[in-house]
Protein backbone atom coordinates (compact mmCIF):
# COMPACT_ATOMS: atom_id res chain seq x y z
CA UNK A 1 0.00 0.00 0.00
CA UNK A 2 1.35 3.42 -1.03
CA UNK A 3 1.85 4.94 2.68
CA UNK A 4 1.32 8.80 1.00
CA UNK A 5 -1.86 9.80 -0.67
CA UNK A 6 -2.71 13.00 -2.01
CA UNK A 7 -6.18 13.99 -0.94
CA UNK A 8 -7.87 16.53 -3.32
CA UNK A 9 -11.08 18.60 -1.82
CA UNK A 10 -13.77 19.11 -4.12
CA UNK A 11 -16.92 20.78 -4.19
CA UNK A 12 -19.43 18.30 -5.62
CA UNK A 13 -19.16 16.64 -8.95
CA UNK A 14 -16.90 13.87 -7.79
CA UNK A 15 -18.25 11.40 -10.38
CA UNK A 16 -17.33 13.66 -13.65
CA UNK A 17 -13.58 14.09 -12.13
CA UNK A 18 -12.96 10.41 -11.52
CA UNK A 19 -14.36 9.70 -14.95
CA UNK A 20 -11.95 12.36 -16.56
CA UNK A 21 -8.63 11.77 -14.27
CA UNK A 22 -9.01 7.72 -14.58
CA UNK A 23 -9.20 8.24 -18.56
CA UNK A 24 -6.14 9.85 -18.78
CA UNK A 25 -3.62 7.43 -18.00
CA UNK A 26 -2.96 3.81 -18.61
CA UNK A 27 -3.26 2.10 -15.06
CA UNK A 28 -5.20 4.36 -13.95
CA UNK A 29 -8.96 3.33 -11.91
CA UNK A 30 -11.45 3.74 -9.44
CA UNK A 31 -10.62 1.87 -6.23
CA UNK A 32 -13.58 2.94 -3.97
CA UNK A 33 -16.65 4.95 -3.71
CA UNK A 34 -18.21 5.77 -0.09
CA UNK A 35 -22.00 7.89 -0.48
CA UNK A 36 -23.42 10.10 2.02
CA UNK A 37 -25.50 8.50 4.43
CA UNK A 38 -28.26 9.68 6.89
CA UNK A 39 -24.96 10.91 8.75
CA UNK A 40 -23.35 12.62 6.25
CA UNK A 41 -23.73 16.23 4.97
CA UNK A 42 -24.97 15.33 1.50
CA UNK A 43 -27.84 13.31 0.33
CA UNK A 44 -27.63 9.43 0.16
CA UNK A 45 -27.13 8.65 -2.99
CA UNK A 46 -23.56 11.40 -3.49
CA UNK A 47 -20.14 10.86 -3.03
CA UNK A 48 -18.65 11.38 0.27
CA UNK A 49 -15.13 10.13 -0.55
CA UNK A 50 -13.47 7.94 -3.18
CA UNK A 51 -9.83 6.14 -3.84
CA UNK A 52 -8.74 5.84 -7.10
CA UNK A 53 -5.17 5.15 -8.99
CA UNK A 54 -3.84 7.64 -11.73
CA UNK A 55 -0.69 5.51 -13.31
CA UNK A 56 -0.65 3.58 -10.59
CA UNK A 57 -0.55 6.41 -7.95
CA UNK A 58 -3.01 6.08 -5.71
CA UNK A 59 -5.12 9.75 -4.88
CA UNK A 60 -8.26 10.20 -2.08
CA UNK A 61 -11.03 12.89 -3.42
CA UNK A 62 -13.49 13.94 -0.81
CA UNK A 63 -16.70 15.85 -1.22
CA UNK A 64 -16.12 18.68 1.29
CA UNK A 65 -17.72 21.77 0.54
CA UNK A 66 -17.24 25.11 -0.91
CA UNK A 67 -14.70 26.55 2.34
CA UNK A 68 -11.39 25.24 0.71
CA UNK A 69 -10.53 26.19 -3.15
CA UNK A 70 -7.76 24.33 -5.41
CA UNK A 71 -4.93 26.93 -6.34
CA UNK A 72 -2.19 26.64 -8.55
CA UNK A 73 0.02 26.82 -5.40
CA UNK A 74 -0.13 22.48 -5.36
CA UNK A 75 -0.31 20.93 -9.21
CA UNK A 76 -0.10 17.80 -10.47
CA UNK A 77 2.27 17.08 -13.14
CA UNK A 78 2.31 14.46 -15.63
CA UNK A 79 5.54 13.53 -17.42
CA UNK A 80 4.98 12.76 -20.98
CA UNK A 81 7.20 10.87 -23.44
CA UNK A 82 6.50 12.53 -26.87
CA UNK A 83 4.43 15.53 -28.27
CA UNK A 84 1.33 13.30 -28.95
CA UNK A 85 1.18 12.61 -25.44
CA UNK A 86 1.44 16.36 -24.71
CA UNK A 87 -1.27 17.53 -26.57
CA UNK A 88 -3.38 15.06 -25.58
CA UNK A 89 -3.91 15.35 -22.01
CA UNK A 90 -3.74 19.36 -22.77
CA UNK A 91 -6.48 18.91 -24.54
CA UNK A 92 -8.64 16.41 -22.17
CA UNK A 93 -7.96 18.63 -19.27
CA UNK A 94 -8.61 22.10 -20.80
CA UNK A 95 -12.08 21.02 -22.61
CA UNK A 96 -15.39 22.07 -20.72
CA UNK A 97 -13.82 24.57 -18.78
CA UNK A 98 -10.38 24.35 -18.08
CA UNK A 99 -7.56 26.83 -18.78
CA UNK A 100 -4.64 27.18 -20.36
CA UNK A 101 -1.41 28.75 -18.02
CA UNK A 102 2.10 29.36 -18.98
CA UNK A 103 5.08 26.95 -19.13
CA UNK A 104 3.06 23.57 -19.75
CA UNK A 105 0.48 24.48 -16.78
CA UNK A 106 -2.98 24.46 -16.72
CA UNK A 107 -6.20 24.25 -14.48
CA UNK A 108 -8.55 21.56 -15.28
CA UNK A 109 -12.58 22.60 -15.51
CA UNK A 110 -13.10 21.73 -11.47
CA UNK A 111 -9.67 24.28 -10.37
CA UNK A 112 -7.11 21.50 -10.04
CA UNK A 113 -3.84 22.50 -11.41
CA UNK A 114 -1.48 20.60 -13.68
CA UNK A 115 1.81 20.37 -15.03
CA UNK A 116 2.27 18.57 -18.98
CA UNK A 117 5.72 18.23 -18.93
CA UNK A 118 8.02 16.57 -21.42
CA UNK A 119 10.30 14.33 -20.13
CA UNK A 120 13.39 15.69 -22.65
CA UNK A 121 12.82 18.67 -20.82
CA UNK A 122 14.24 17.91 -17.51
CA UNK A 123 17.42 16.65 -19.25
CA UNK A 124 17.58 19.67 -21.08
CA UNK A 125 17.79 21.39 -17.75
CA UNK A 126 20.34 18.96 -16.19
CA UNK A 127 22.48 19.30 -19.32
CA UNK A 128 24.92 21.01 -17.10
CA UNK A 129 25.29 23.33 -20.27
CA UNK A 130 23.96 26.90 -18.74
CA UNK A 131 23.75 28.56 -22.28
CA UNK A 132 21.48 26.14 -23.13
CA UNK A 133 19.52 26.19 -20.33
CA UNK A 134 19.07 29.41 -20.31
CA UNK A 135 17.97 29.54 -24.41
CA UNK A 136 15.27 26.62 -23.54
CA UNK A 137 14.02 28.56 -20.28
CA UNK A 138 13.33 31.66 -22.30
CA UNK A 139 11.71 29.64 -24.84
CA UNK A 140 9.58 27.84 -22.73
CA UNK A 141 8.57 30.97 -20.84
CA UNK A 142 6.82 32.05 -23.67
CA UNK A 143 5.00 29.01 -24.44
CA UNK A 144 1.22 27.88 -22.72
CA UNK A 145 1.32 24.49 -23.76
CA UNK A 146 5.09 23.34 -24.37
CA UNK A 147 6.26 22.23 -27.47
CA UNK A 148 9.34 19.75 -27.80
CA UNK A 149 10.38 20.42 -30.71
CA UNK A 150 10.76 24.24 -30.17
CA UNK A 151 12.50 23.41 -26.96
CA UNK A 152 14.86 21.27 -28.89
CA UNK A 153 15.79 24.09 -31.37
CA UNK A 154 16.44 26.64 -28.79
CA UNK A 155 18.75 23.45 -26.68
CA UNK A 156 20.70 23.42 -29.71
CA UNK A 157 20.70 27.23 -30.66
CA UNK A 158 18.68 26.81 -34.13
Amino acid sequence: MQKVVTNLWFDGRIEEALALYTSLLPDSRVLGITRYGEAGQGADDEIMFADFELAGQRFSIINGNSYFKPNAAFSLCINCVDQAEIDRLWEALTTNGGAESQCGWLTDRFGVSWQITPTRLGEMMTSGDADAVARVTAAFMKMKKLDIAELERAYRDE
